[in-house]
């Protein structure tokens, strides 16, 4: 059976007596957002990005948006219309597919320069650190290789006594027209262009120590202020210890990813603690004191008279402190487990014998019960007692 197609009007999101500066207004922010090239792989995407191009190419054109108001989509049944199959060649995407790449490169259409200040890539590093660490927060070093800008060229990539020339495929917008053949026929896409990187500009003489780069790269050692409560995997953000940014843009940031060692006694969950204790029979079975292993240290618990194996107990604000309050802290939950003696003295069998002879022999199975059965009397027997009884 065919999937059952939207209404035009519903995937645009605009009304039906939107105008047409609205709709281009409407499938420009979709298109931006569902485009094939700006999530790669994602079908689910590419699928909704077409579904927006069908509604926009009919709705665009008078004469085809009158027919879908009168007939819905029946208009164009005949015309194998649909997301898969619908004619797009005579369309002009061209000038919002201009205006949606432009403004992902931080310009506005394709006239726009889009060589301006742009910040530079995030750098990422990692951090080992224990599991008490994790939990208390703490203070780390690291060693990375961070840029600098250039002292011979200052920064500007080009060999001292030289200096850069503007772009001239680009005319110094850093950006290209591409016309490309699509799914939608002949489009246009602005590109960077493919002479001066996106910058606008052309070194002729790189700067030797540099290599034109503008920045030389050298091993720094940042300061890593981990907060208490962070958790494996998570990252702590150092703001412009990145890569530089170009154009005067600011660098980007360092993204520490937290590694957390495993700890031989506790498993966190979210911000509670798990843990086991072992108690033996006789704190078991008459109570008593037993010290706990936490965070904090070691604490006393009083264990009730008969307390089963994998009893769980709640320590109340033991476990990890939050990473918005650390005051706030979660549980650390105990699982009491009773220990069996494997070697026992004979004064210690002797006891538990004794013990055991108390409390119903369950060693040896419990008292013995003989069960006799009563024989069943004949007649003659039956005669014999009645004539006792006279």
């Amino acid at each position: 059976m065919a999937e059952q197609k939207r209404d035009y009007y519903e995937v645009l999101g605009v009304s039906k007596t939107a105008s047409e500066s609205e709709l281009k207004s409407a499938y420009r922010k979709l298109a931006k957002k569902y485009h094939p090239d700006m999530n790669p792989g994602d079908a689910e995407a590419e699928k909704k990005f077409k579904e927006a191009s069908e509604a926009y190419a009919i709705l665009s054109d008078p004469d085809k948006r009158r027919q879908y108001d009168q007939f819905g989509h029946a208009a164009f049944e005949n015309g194998g219309g649909g997301a898969g199959g619908f004619d797009f060649s005579g369309m002009d995407f061209g000038d919002i597919f201009g205006d949606i790449f432009g403004s992902f490169f931080g310009g506005g259409g394709a006239s726009r320069a889009s060589n301006g200040p742009m910040r530079g890539a995030n750098l990422r590093a990692a951090v080992h650190i224990t599991f008490e660490e994790a939990a208390f927060g703490c203070e780390k070093q690291i060693e990375i290789a961070l840029k600098e800008e250039c002292a011979a060229c200052h920064g500007s990539g080009a060999k001292p006594g030289t200096s850069k020339r503007t772009c001239t495929k680009c005319g110094g917008k850093g950006r290209v027209m591409v016309t490309q053949q699509s799914l939608f026929g002949m489009v246009q896409n602005v590109t960077t262009c493919p002479d001066c990187h996106g910058t606008g500009e052309v070194i002729d003489t790189p700067c030797p120590d540099c290599n034109g780069t503008g920045y030389v790269s050298r091993r720094k050692k940042i300061a890593v202020s981990i907060p208490a409560g962070i958790d494996n995997g998570q990252s702590v953000r150092i703001r412009e210890k990145g890569e530089p940014g170009r154009n005067g843009g600011p660098r980007g940031d360092l993204l520490v990813e937290v590694i957390v060692s495993s700890h031989p006694t506790f498993h966190r969950r979210d911000y509670d603690i798990y843990s086991e204790a072992p108690i033996s029979f006789a704190q078991a079975a008459l109570g008593g004191e037993v010290i706990i292993e936490t965070l904090d240290g070691k604490v006393s618990y009083e264990v009730k008279p008969g307390t089963q194996t994998n009893t769980q107990i709640r320590l109340k604000g033991k476990g990890v402190p939050s990473l918005r309050n650390k005051a706030v802290r979660g549980d650390h939950y105990v699982t009491l487990v009773v220990q069996v003696p494997t070697s026992l003295s004979k004064d210690a069998k002797d006891a538990l014998r004794k013990y055991d002879e108390l409390t119903g022999n369950t060693t040896t199975g419990g008292p013995k019960t003989v069960k006799t059965e009563k024989k069943r009397k004949g007649f003659a027997d039956k005669i014999k007692d009645a004539i006792d009884d006279l």
